[in-house]
């Protein structure tokens, strides 16, 4: 199944409580957009990066993915499934820029839940991350409808197409910590230095 997957990658957000250029910020030495990067080669054989500007993510020998339809993640994923459809795969998995520590076995316990579902998110801690999803290719004949609506959230896209969560345990250490600010940043360091 992982041979019909195209993976996405979302940077297209401005990381304005950042202080902007958030996927070039660094961790550990690694800009955020390489880390991403190696994890979603990790995942899939077929990878993409959705931005609003390729400025955003630098020079890169990974597709760049530009989607003027709406603003936000959801144009990064009408980006990243019609890159999907365009390569001949049926699923799209999307994974944030700013989310370093994403469980291993995400892909796998996606795949396992999506069952006869339009899409599979992922959850943590009770709060659900709709940035790290798997979406069938067929969803793209329903986003006319949903951008109609005036509404433009993955989760709201996700509701009307139908959807199941997968939960993971959040503790101390959940894997779906995700960084915007310069003390998200700060912590981010202090989790890789343990």
């Amino acid at each position: 199944m992982r041979s019909e997957i195209a993976l996405v990658v979302l940077a297209g957000g401005e990381g304005s409580r950042i202080g902007g250029n958030k996927p070039l910020r660094s961790l550990g030495g690694v800009p955020l957009i390489d880390r991403a990067i190696m994890l979603a080669n990790s995942y899939s054989d077929l990878v993409g990066i959705a931005v609003r500007d390729p400025v955003q993510v630098g020079e890169t020998d990974v597709p760049i993915l530009q989607d003027h339809c709406a603003e936000g993640p959801v144009g990064g994923l009408v980006a990243g499934l019609q890159f999907a459809k365009e390569s001949g795969r049926r699923l799209v998995l999307t994974i944030p820029a700013d989310m370093p520590f994403l469980p291993g076995d995400l892909l796998d316990r996606l795949i396992e839940d999506i069952g006869s579902n339009a899409c599979a998110i992922a959850a943590s801690g009770g709060h659900s991350h709709p940035v790290c999803s798997l979406w069938r290719t067929d969803v793209l004949a329903s986003v006319p409808e949903y951008l109609a609506t005036g509404r433009r959230s993955l989760r709201g896209l996700a509701e009307l197409v139908g959807h199941s969560t997968v939960d993971w345990p959040a503790g101390d250490s959940d894997p779906f910590f995700n960084i915007n600010t310069e003390e998200d940043l700060a912590e981010a360091e202090r989790r890789l230095d343990r």
